[in-house]
């Protein structure tokens, strides 16, 4: 009799048996490495929240500083008008005129410099293009080249931002 060997049915659940740590591991390390990629990317997204946010917070501070600015240099012909004011000699008539002009300018000023606007020094001050228009040039024989002779209209600064350029005449040699 032939005697054919059938395959035991023990046999595959031997292979089986064998083969699951196999797949456990491999199981385990494809879990471990989706968790690494899940945890790479939420590394990530949330550096890319944190640039975005600080992106948006210096563009919402520059729009604030821009709107101040324009602000500030439409405010400043009246500062001009102001200093031209007090500068005129209207009489004791006008002295109480005077004063609430003063007073006013003086408020005003005192704003401008809680804001930290600040004027242009230009006195003794060599011409220098990033803070002064020139609108002409003056023989001076009292003056070194490029030195500035005489002020215009006062310039200012907010912060370090230039609002508006000293007007100047300069000294030529």
């Amino acid at each position: 009799m032939t005697h054919e060997t059938s395959p035991s049915p023990e046999k595959p659940a031997a292979e089986t048996a064998a083969d699951a740590p196999a797949t456990e591991a491999g199981t385990a390390d494809a879990l471990k490495a989706e968790r690494d990629d899940l945890y790479d990317r939420l590394l990530r997204k949330t550096a890319e929240f944190d640039n975005y946010r600080k992106r948006v917070d210096r563009e919402r501070q520059e729009q604030r500083q821009t709107a101040a600015a324009d602000l500030i240099g439409d405010l400043l012909p009246l500062v001009d008008d102001f200093e031209r004011a007090l500068t005129v000699d209207a009489g004791p008539e006008a002295a109480a005129y005077r004063q609430g002009v003063e007073l006013i300018y003086k408020q005003l000023a005192d704003l401008l410099q809680k804001r930290g606007v600040t004027p242009i020094d230009t006195t003794g001050a060599v011409f220098d293009p990033h803070l002064h228009q020139a609108v002409a040039y003056e023989p001076s024989p009292d003056h070194q080249e490029g030195e500035i002779v005489q002020e215009l209209r006062r310039g200012y600064l907010l912060g370090t931002r230039l609002l508006r350029p000293a007007m100047v005449k300069v000294a030529k040699a």
